[in-house]
């Protein structure tokens, strides 16, 4: 980060600036995703068996038969 400041205060180009940006913002971007790569993935394929709800209440509604 710091040499980011100097390319700046040094008048460096503006393309290298913008690639220095670029750079650090893909290194915390991908600290961030590490970070949390493997909580998400045990959460996705963890081994524990899914619990389903079940309804409250059974539906009371009653279809109308022709006798």
């Amino acid at each position: 980060m710091e040499d980011l400041i100097d390319l700046i205060a040094t008048d460096g180009s503006a393309s290298d600036v913008s690639d220095r940006i670029k750079d650090v913002l893909y290194a915390k971007s991908a600290e961030r995703i590490d970070h949390f790569k493997a909580p998400v993935a045990n959460s996705m394929f963890n081994d524990a068996e899914v619990e389903t709800e079940e309804p409250d209440q059974e539906p009371t509604a009653e279809l109308e038969t022709e006798e």
